[in-house]
């Protein structure tokens, strides 16, 4: 098929759902342009690990442009701002200059720009909170952590300063804000009491949570995180609501208030500013609703479709995972091959969970699948592996396991730069 006979396929985001399309679509059938204001794809599963120094960022993300383009022009560092679907055309604006504003024409788009963290309204979130969702979130985390262990031995420091720049609170129990306070534990126990010895006793961590934490998960395996956390003599498990967060702190909803020198926001998603302003129905959390083909409804064109965390399929709820975005990621690419070649798309998406899986530290993990249940090192080592093998390339196939093995051997990197 000659390229101006080609389909035009736009696809905004290069996150989970996005980028599975972009892998498993058939080039021979369309001109694909991305429109994203990263150009790289995020294992996101894996990022936790990288606010300590478990992995380093770079072992995490794939560029895009190293999946390939038959037009280096095909990808643009650009938001989209708006779309018009009865003509067929998105607005982008470049990332780099924001001068730059332009249309793009489409015969088939794939909205797939992802969410953001959701505050809640809660004052000073925006302001004195770390989220965890982009690598640029991690690389924060990471250089707060050590100015404050490097800034608690600096000279003349008083010592409740001293325990209030050590004290961690994580908001939201949820996996990421679990798994992070994993990698923070073995981080405490394995390099802090090589590196900082004299600061060890102060080290705190609390994960507030209103709810009970990993709630997807089974009630076993939630209990036995809970029990382990709960064992370990510097993490405390707080149930409660944050009110407020402040420079120095996090206010409780229940008066009590907590000092700290790092708060890290993990509590659900929010819409982007696109998805906002987008004319189409929409979920009451603000996801663009689609039918079960994962077209948007609201287009009568019937040729733009929502993926991931920005859509919800009508009367079909989804959670907003990895797992779910990528999915419908393949079976997207799979229907556009089928509309290419036959005019339509054969079957409805269909979702069937693989099952959850979350460190919980100290070498111990949870398995929460169909089949089975697991927990501890068992489950620790299938949490190794089955991430190692959706890793998006050979490259962090190879670069994942040598992090792991230097970490091992010579502790965490703890430069500061």
């Amino acid at each position: 098929m000659s390229q101006n006979s080609m389909k035009q396929l736009v696809m905004l985001g290069t996150g989970w759902a996005s980028y599975s399309v972009f892998r498993n679509v058939n080039r021979n059938f369309y001109k694909i342009i991305v429109v994203s204001p990263r150009n790289h794809f995020l294992f996101t599963p894996l990022l936790t690990s990288t606010t300590v120094g478990t992995l380093e960022f770079r072992s995490i993300i794939e560029p895009i442009r190293n999946t390939g383009f038959r037009d280096p022009h095909d990808f643009h560092i650009a938001e989209s701002i708006s779309c018009d679907f009865d003509k067929r055309i998105v607005k982008c604006q470049n990332v780099l200059d924001p001068s730059i504003t332009y249309e793009i024409s489409y015969d088939h788009l794939v909205v797939g720009v992802g969410a953001l963290p959701n505050s809640f309204n809660v004052p000073g979130v925006h302001e004195h909170a770390f989220f965890l969702k982009e690598i640029v979130d991690a690389q924060k985390i990471r250089e707060r952590l050590l100015r404050n262990f490097e800034l608690g031995l600096a000279p003349g420091v008083p010592k409740d300063e001293i325990k209030r720049l050590l004290h961690t609170v994580i908001v939201g129990g949820g996996p990421t804000g679990v798994e992070f306070g994993a990698e923070l534990y073995d981080f405490i126990r394995q390099d802090v009491s090589r590196l900082y010895k004299v600061e060890k006793e102060d080290v705190k961590v609390t994960l507030v949570e209103s709810q009970k934490i990993l709630g997807a998960f089974d009630e076993k395996l939630q209990s036995y995180a809970e029990k382990k956390f709960r064992e370990r003599s510097n993490f405390n498990l707080t149930k409660g609501i944050v009110n407020e967060v402040l420079p120095n702190g996090v206010k409780l909803k229940d008066g009590s208030f907590l000092p700290c020198g790092l708060v890290v926001w993990s509590t659900g998603l929010a819409p982007r500013k696109f998805t906002k302003n987008l004319d189409v129905l929409k979920t009451k959390q603000g996801q663009i609703l689609t039918d079960n083909y994962l077209r948007i409804i609201s287009d009568r064109n019937l040729n733009s479709y929502a993926i991931g965390d920005c859509s919800d399929i009508q009367d079909y709820p989804l959670p907003c995972t990895a797992q779910v975005a990528e999915r419908q990621g393949r079976y997207l690419a799979k229907s556009l091959n089928e509309i290419a070649k036959n005019g339509h798309a054969s079957k409805p998406f269909a979702f069937k969970s693989m099952g959850m899986l979350a460190y919980i530290g100290d070498y111990k993990a949870l398995s929460d699948l169909p089949d089975f249940k697991l927990k501890g090192i068992t489950s620790w080592l299938l949490w190794r592996s089955a991430y190692l093998t959706r890793l998006g390339s050979w490259r962090l196939r190879l670069q994942v396991p040598l992090d792991w093995l230097k970490t091992l051997l010579f502790g965490r990197d703890t430069s500061r730069f």
